[in-house]
């Protein structure tokens, strides 16, 4: 890009663009051929990494995610990766002793992650403090970001503070993460504004489509100056996911602030994405693509939505889609306003579909009285008082006061040895996945039943050379090697006036 008032683009294709419209599917193979072509193109950033991916590496796609990364950095060397990372929760749902945080961004780090976007699901700063630390002790760039949400407890003005101390916290830049895509063009100028008048280190805003204000929001926060927006590209673009990398580029023509990208190639990256998007065709949705204005008063995130119609077909709840997510806003209300990005949109989501199942507050899941009870943080907002009062009487319980992480004995040598008492590896990098996936990661590490028996004849496979960035983009897959392992979710068992239900939690991001 020639021009240095250019505004910068991020592209997100390669993880939240499948995430937001095909449930995290999109396999390593699938993006081999088009990442060294995004490498050589201009962008700012490659968001490859973090959040559902590796969940989804893990229990969907027989991947071990850290391979993952290091191939892609193999083949797409130019351009700085990002990931997304959840703070305590690192890309789990629950809080981690303060040594596995530290472990995994080591191991992250070492391979070859560049860009660290750390959140908190609740904007808890003190959820922050020891990600942030670990990413700039591994010498990379520590993004702190910002959730945004609406209720009547967050404001402009809280968003600019938040800003202020994640700088203060020695974060490199700031993000906004719009996850649901219900930021407003009027407030995303103000925001960036004030963010910049108030901080010295970069703003990068991020959104979802999904009400139809991404690119609106993005014009404003370019006109405010904004220094860099993440794009996508079609078919894993607009709806649920990022504006379109060649619509913003249009939207921008003659705009002082427009960057320069070949329209050729990102033309010839549709069609070979197109391609993909066919081969994933049982995890995508026309109504992932579409704009929907309810999600304004709804504010769930573009990944979730992805995943929550599969989560309700497989409890035989289809047809109550519309009452869950209606029910959202009343948990979410009770639960102290909590913003709706992972984990808390998972527990808020599984929380609605269950009072319509069983009856308003009948049943309060595990992860549901964890919030109430202060161990995810400290919620935005006070919590319902009557809701409260069930989870302490359930629990016999009061809600913790400090930060949640400082509850929890260190933990790496603990799962070192569960490792090692499963005949796994016992290097940091399998701890770390198997401290938050153990059942998978012991499932991918140990051989299969039926590849035992050829294993010590089959030839050992080399690793992909890296392409040279190429110029042409391969012609599109065929789309009959499409993933064929079923989405089963995340089994639960509740007990409700005696009687058991199983219920199948999916994963969603934000």
């Amino acid at each position: 890009m020639n021009n240095p008032k250019a505004v910068l683009f991020n592209n997100t294709v390669l993880r939240d663009g499948h995430q937001s419209m095909a449930a995290t599917r999109m396999t390593t193979p699938q993006m081999l051929p088009a990442a060294p072509i995004l490498d050589g193109m201009g962008f700012a950033g490659l968001e490859t990494w973090g959040g559902a991916t590796i969940d989804s590496c893990l229990r969907f796609l027989d991947e071990n995610p850290f391979e993952r990364l290091r191939t892609l950095k193999r083949v797409a060397p130019l351009t700085p990766q990002l990931m997304l990372l959840r703070g305590q929760n690192i890309v789990q749902y629950t809080s981690f002793p303060d040594d596995v945080v530290e472990a995994f961004v080591r191991c992250t780090a070492d391979a070859g992650m560049d860009i660290f976007r750390v959140f908190d699901a609740l904007n808890d700063l003190r959820n922050l403090t020891t990600a942030i630390k670990a990413v700039r002790k591994s010498g990379k760039h520590a993004r702190g970001e910002l959730c945004y949400t609406i209720s009547p407890v967050h404001t402009v003005d809280n968003f600019v503070r938040m800003g202020v101390e994640l700088e203060k916290l020695g974060c490199d830049s700031i993000g906004i993460k719009d996850m649901s895509g219900i930021l407003q063009p009027q407030l995303a100028f103000r925001m960036v504004k004030e963010l910049k008048e108030r901080i010295g280190i970069p703003i990068t805003l991020h959104t979802h489509d999904t009400a139809g204000l991404g690119a609106a929001n993005y014009l404003a926060a370019i006109e405010a100056g904004v220094d860099c927006v993440e794009v996508s590209i079609v078919p894993f673009a607009n709806g649920t996911s990022q504006p379109d990398t060649q619509r913003m580029l249009a939207l921008l023509e003659g705009h002082p602030r427009c960057p320069s990208f070949d329209p050729a190639r990102l033309s010839k990256l549709r069609d070979y994405f197109e391609g993909v998007y066919v081969e994933l065709g049982k995890f995508t949705s026309p109504a992932n693509e579409r704009v929907d204005s309810d999600i304004l008063i709804y504010q769930v995130p573009g990944g979730m939505l992805s995943n929550f119609r599969t989560q309700l077909k497989e409890q035989g709840m289809s047809d109550k889609f519309n009452e869950v997510v209606k029910e959202i806003p009343v948990v979410r209300q009770a639960l102290g306003w909590v913003p709706l990005v992972t984990p808390t949109s998972q527990i808020v989501g599984t929380q609605a579909m269950m009072n319509v199942k069983f009856g308003r507050w009948k049943m309060i899941c595990q992860p549901a009285q964890d919030i109430a009870l202060g161990k995810y943080g400290l919620t935005p907002g006070p919590i319902d008082p009557g809701v409260l009062a069930q989870v302490e009487k359930q629990t016999g319980k009061k809600p913790v006061t400090g930060r949640p992480a400082d509850l929890l004995e260190p933990g790496m040598e603990k799962y070192r040895k569960q490792c090692a008492d499963k005949g796994l590896p016992t290097d940091d990098e399998t701890v770390v996945l198997f401290a938050m996936f153990p059942q998978q990661v012991e499932s991918l590490i140990k051989p299969k039943p039926a590849a035992a028996a050829v294993a010590a004849s089959a030839a050992p496979i080399a690793p992909p050379a890296a392409p040279a960035a190429a110029a042409t983009v391969p012609a599109a897959p065929a789309a009959a090697s499409a993933p064929g392992r079923s989405s089963n979710g995340r089994p639960m068992v509740i007990t409700v006036n005696g009687r058991r239900h199983e219920v199948s939690v999916e994963v969603f991001e934000g």
